[in-house]
């Protein structure tokens, strides 16, 4: 089959077109998909950059958002069957066999991670979402409680990750503000719901949502920034609020106002159960995506593809990322063989 490979760790030039093997049969739980599309997220431009979970199992193949149609299933598999049309996040973080990425035309997943995809969404749009989906719920969800009677800043509302936010906030009834940087992308994220949209280049979104909350603060903050946003925020959560980033606190952090507002500060990196093997968890990151399947059968959940590079062009789409601003995700597809 064909696939990007990355050889060893650098610029976008290191992921390369090769053929490899195909995986082999699926066995067990798993499910063997020809892949139709794959998400291209931020995630794997830092794999790239720094290096796999796993460097000594080089060369590997990135990409954890995949799309495709199952091709074979293995004898324990119930539920699915040949030719199903299903989304997954799974592998693209280093490693072999059904832990290899999507950057590729098929691959193995285990039946639990899956999701059948809608009839009204196509593989593009299913493949870019995935792991911004499961960010987005667990984040909202699962590391804070998030209620229809909360106020809730979404930094970064028009990125991958921001815009699912959104209107998973919005489906549960709590009022959004979200942060943008360009002008171009307002009526982008009033259109997902958001009640007021700040623009941090021209506003102080501090400022903006103390007075948009009776200088009370909200009552959650969604850090999809990090570095000096997430200090900043500190000052735009309520006392005794919650604060989730997505983003290692850098170390010159000063953390004197969240202490002294009793901000809980929470951390949420999807991947910990793929890394640390949680099987349990990964049942529940399945059952997570397919409850976004449901919502997105309904059009209450909408995911924006920016852009669609063929799958040779992987090296484009890290470009595009790394050069920041983006609006909703890119995706890969592999021409059909």
């Amino acid at each position: 089959m064909r696939a990007i490979l990355l050889e060893q760790p650098g610029d976008p030039d290191q992921l390369r077109l090769h053929q490899v093997a195909d995986p082999a049969s699926a066995t067990g739980t798993q499910l063997r998909v020809r892949l139709h599309a794959a998400g291209i997220n931020p995630l794997d431009t830092k794999l790239r950059a720094r290096g796999t979970y796993y460097p000594e199992q080089m060369p590997a193949i990135l990409g954890c958002d995949g799309a495709g149609v199952i091709e074979s299933v293995g004898p324990n598999v119930t539920g699915f069957q040949v030719g199903d049309r299903v989304m997954f996040c799974n592998g693209g973080i280093g490693g072999h066999g059904a832990d290899q990425g999507n950057y590729a035309e098929y691959t193995l997943v285990d039946a639990t991670q899956v999701a059948r995809i809608p009839d009204n969404i196509d593989f593009a749009h299913a493949a870019a979402a995935p792991l911004a989906c499961i960010t987005a719920w667990e984040s909202l969800f699962d590391r804070v409680q998030l209620k229809s009677t909360d106020t809730v800043l979404i930094h970064a509302g028009a990125g991958g990750v921001g815009h699912i936010a959104i209107q998973l906030a919005r489906n549960t009834g709590a009022r959004v503000v979200t942060t943008i940087g360009d002008e171009s992308r307002r009526a982008f994220v009033e259109s997902l719901g958001a009640d007021l949209v700040i623009n941090y280049r021209a506003q102080d979104f501090v400022q903006e949502v103390l007075s948009w909350t009776d200088s009370k603060g909200v009552d959650v903050c969604f850090d999809t920034v990090g570095g000096k946003t997430l200090e900043q925020s500190f000052a735009a959560t309520k006392v005794y609020g919650d604060i989730v980033t997505l983003l290692q606190p850098d170390a010159d952090t000063d953390w004197k106002t969240a202490r002294l507002r009793n901000v809980r500060i929470t951390q949420e990196l999807m991947l910990t159960p793929m890394v640390l093997g949680l099987s349990d968890a990964r049942r529940h990151q399945g059952e997570i995506l397919r409850r976004c399947a449901a919502l997105m059968a309904t059009d209450s959940l909408k995911i924006e593809v920016a852009k669609i590079y063929p799958l040779e062009q992987a090296a484009e789409g890290h470009r595009r990322i790394e050069a920041g601003g983006m609006r909703g995700k890119l995706v890969l597809k592999p021409k059909p063989t």
